[in-house]
């Protein structure tokens, strides 16, 4: 009798993501599942303020009018189940729309709403409950100034919804990798003590929640990736043990390969051996990726512990507001002419504020791009000699009408400044609400997860754990001696003997490095201390209060992970910076020197 498998796809991973990937998968993935992620925090922000405006809002249209309504067909006839965050901060005006596309084209779905996640209706109290933020110590926002409020659901409703037999559910804010692991406990019959098995199916939905990250997208190597335009979107094949297989369907481009998977199993992870998600701490030092077949990579060896007892609650609220405007200048000496005629504007603005009675600026901040602004003092000194760029200015104030003064002069230096200015790029300039994230702990058994499905509605109340997770109990993997020096070094970029992809996680960024052969490892671990992350991203921690850098092992990947502290500016939308989403710190760390005996990378 053959072993059962269950095959998931990854059709998308953030609210803007391709509308090609659903149609493909269900061309040619064999699925049982397919699962949608939508829900950033920045991206709860914006459906927060969707919601305030039209109260019937704040879930993904992107899923309902794009993936839904093109591809109900299909879906019915194929059975395949979908299990989706796109509820966001309205599920039940979500399942609705899709209802009403399905009666539409003669169609009907079972549909499970998992709801409870929402704690708007709440602010006040836990105001005035004196909660402080987590990573910061700061107080608790004004309720009036709040965007969204919600806890971070696990798998277990989307399980009990299953389990009702549904035909697809959709969500609020769940975490991520829960849509993937829900389908899993229902499938196998795991307990939700099973700890290795959770956190296996956990790193599952972890590795195909951002879509075609997992197939090749973002991959340092990039050049041997082939057909971005037709890349396949990821599917797993999952087995009872936790172990899963990552594929694509068949003729799609990207590439399948244990280096491109272990990019993404590293893609925004902090402690790799203290993961925590609501269903399961996860420990993924020991995992084994190895290549099973062309485009099949096998990952198994996921440990897990018992989740911690609180469920954590991510705020968004609004601090003020932002500017973003970007100009071009052409010609030789463009960088300098660029950033003379930045600070020229901002002084004016600066001085129309004060003869307005205005208080100043709160913040701002100039880069030259396309000469390597991102790049603090590692840029290279050809760099300011290019001879077009594009200057992007940033600025925050408390009243959005003080910025209008920047939005009206921001065109005026195209006649009075610099020779070679164009103009507005891209458009007029925007302002925009300062949107930040204040995050809290949550005793679990106060977050109760409701399943609505038609007139039934099932309440999910969480148990704690029988022994909630404590970090400094975890047997930390050993840390070898540095290697003994053979002589004969020589300094290569990092790019040249690692791998490596880089995300953010609020104010801080994780850089993941990936040996290209194991006795390379402990080379790169030599070269790369705190010491020397922290000072080649020197100018990421600008203004911070306590920066510092983090180093974890991961042996089984022959890996590092770098978590770099207070490194964004604020991050997301609340950040003034041109990399706000950490998409390409990898990418600097990697052109770093490390010495290398000269025998390892003849």
């Amino acid at each position: 009798m053959m072993a059962k498998v269950v095959r998931i796809g990854g059709a998308g991973g953030f609210l803007g993501d391709s509308s090609v990937a659903a149609p493909q998968l269900l061309r040619g993935g064999k699925l049982d599942y397919m699962i949608l992620d939508y829900l950033a925090e920045a991206t709860m922000s914006s459906l927060g303020q969707l919601r305030a405006a039209r109260p019937d809002q704040g879930y993904a249209r992107d899923f309902t009018d794009w993936v839904w309504k093109d591809n109900l067909r299909e879906l019915k006839a194929q059975g395949v189940k979908i299990v989706t965050n796109a509820g966001g901060l309205n599920p039940r005006a979500c399942r609705e729309r899709m209802e009403k596309l399905a009666a539409e084209a003669g169609l009907s779905f079972r549909i499970a709403v998992v709801e409870g996640d929402d704690l708007a209706p709440r602010l006040d109290e836990l105001k005035a409950r004196g909660l402080s933020e987590m990573f910061t110590d700061a107080p608790f926002p004004d309720p009036a100034k709040v965007f969204s409020a919600n806890a971070y659901f696990g798998a277990e409703p989307i399980a009990a919804a299953l389990a009702a037999g549904v035909d697809m559910v959709i969500t609020g804010r769940v975490v991520d990798s829960a849509l993937t692991l829900g389908p899993l406990i229902h499938e196998f019959g795991w307990s939700l003590d099973d700890y290795d098995r959770l956190s296996a199916g956990s790193l599952a939905g972890h590795v195909i929640e951002c879509g075609a990250q997992a197939t090749g997208g973002l991959f340092t190597d990039w050049e041997q990736v082939p057909d971005w335009a037709h890349i396949g979107y990821p599917v797993i094949e999952c087995h009872a043990d936790g172990s899963f297989i990552v594929t694509k369907p068949a003729g799609t481009g990207g590439l399948v390969s244990p280096a491109a998977v272990a990019e993404q199993i590293l893609y925004e992870v902090g402690d790799p051996q203290g993961y925590a998600l609501p269903d399961v701490v996860c420990d993924f030092t020991a995992l084994k990726v190895e290549q099973v077949g062309e485009h099949r990579v096998r990952v198994s060896g996921a440990k897990g512990y018992p989740p911690t007892d609180r469920y954590k609650v991510c705020v968004t609220w609004g601090d003020g507001f932002r500017f973003i405007g970007a100009s071009p200048v052409v010609g030789r000496d463009a960088a300098a002419k660029g950033r003379r005629q930045s600070e020229a504007l901002l002084e004016r603005i600066g001085e129309m504020l004060r003869d307005r009675n205005l208080p100043p600026l709160r913040d701002s901040r100039i880069e030259i791009l396309g000469a390597e602004a991102s790049y603090g003092a590692n840029a290279r000194p050809q760099a300011q000699a290019v001879r077009e760029v594009v200057c992007r200015i940033g600025a925050e104030h408390e009243d959005a009408a003080a910025l209008g003064l920047m939005m009206r002069e921001f065109a005026s230096p195209t006649t009075s400044m610099s020779v070679g200015a164009t103009g507005w790029f891209g458009g007029a300039p925007t302002i925009t609400p300062v949107s930040r994230v204040f995050s809290i702990l949550l005793p679990r058994q106060e977050v109760a997860a409701t399943v609505s499905i038609g007139d039934q509605t099932l309440t999910i109340v969480p148990a704690s754990p029988p022994e909630a997770f404590d970090r400094t109990k975890v047997v930390a993997p050993p840390v070898p001696a540095d290697p003994a020096d053979e002589g004969d070094l020589v300094a290569v970029p990092l790019i040249d003997v690692a791998w490596a992809r880089s995300g953010d996680k609020g104010d801080a960024f994780n850089v993941g490095v990936i040996a290209r052969r194991p006795e390379l490892l402990s080379w790169i671990r030599k070269g790369l201390t705190e010491a020397v992350v922290q000072a080649w991203f020197a100018h990421e921690f600008e203004g911070a209060a306590d920066p510092k850098v983090l180093r974890y092992e991961l042996p089984g990947l022959d890996a590092l992970n770098f978590h770099c502290i207070q490194a964004l500016g604020g991050g997301q939308f609340s950040s003034l910076r041109l990399d706000p989403l950490a998409k390409g710190k990898a990418q600097q760390l990697l052109d770093i020197d490390i010495q290398v005996p000269r025998r390892l990378v003849a």
